[in-house]
């Protein structure tokens, strides 16, 4: 929980550092100079952590509430939209342009709920809602955090390892985003998905 709550964070700006998350999860001390976003950002996941593993069952079947709940837990207090996006947003870095109506936008996440629980795999699931969920920017902001936490959730209903993309890099993992959304390109995000999880095994059973 403190390892991906600092990277999640960490993936979107916030300048905690690892100590630091920890203190404040463990203690609830946050840390001079850093504002009041950031601390609340990094609580939020938290929240959004333990609201995974006690509802574990829950998201065994992806409904589309679950993706809007994980996404106000992890903007709780902060100055982010809690509704589905109606409007553009423009993605840094990338010509690639999302849905900007409303209607549209719900359902195509509908359509992607529904391609992900067909799946077998759980894996798949896993890879699927980290990556498209990103890609859809139902939200104002928050999304890629909504999709690395809905991600874990499925993989601790399925009694799996969640990622905490400790080791990943951040200015990586944004390269590996601006790739899909370009071209739809998945091979650079499914090595970094491979790697973490490989480093999930070894650095928690180990």
């Amino acid at each position: 929980m403190i390892e991906f709550s600092w990277k999640s964070s960490e993936i979107e700006g916030n300048t905690y550092s690892l100590l630091s998350t920890e203190v404040l999860i463990k203690e609830n001390i946050k840390e001079a100079g850093k504002t009041k976003e950031e601390s609340q950002m990094i609580l939020n996941h938290k929240d959004a952590f333990n609201e995974a593993i006690q509802n574990k069952q829950r998201f065994l079947k992806l409904d589309y509430s679950d993706i809007e709940y994980i996404h106000r837990v992890l903007t709780k207090e902060l100055e982010i939209s809690k509704n589905i996006r109606n409007g553009i947003v423009r993605i840094t870095g990338t010509k690639y342009k999302p849905l900007e109506n409303s209607f549209q936008i719900k359902e195509i996440l509908q359509e992607m709920v529904n391609l992900i629980n067909k799946k077998d795999s759980f894996f798949e699931k896993v890879f699927l809602s980290l990556i498209l969920i990103s890609y859809i920017q139902a939200f104002e902001d928050g999304n890629k955090r909504t999709a690395r936490m809905i991600s874990n959730s499925i993989l601790l209903a399925h009694n799996s390892i969640p990622l905490s993309y400790r080791i990943v890099d951040v200015k990586e993992y944004k390269k590996a985003s601006l790739l899909f959304y370009e071209i739809n390109n998945i091979s650079y995000f499914k090595q970094i998905f491979i790697e973490q999880f490989e480093d999930a095994v070894n650095n928690y059973f180990n």
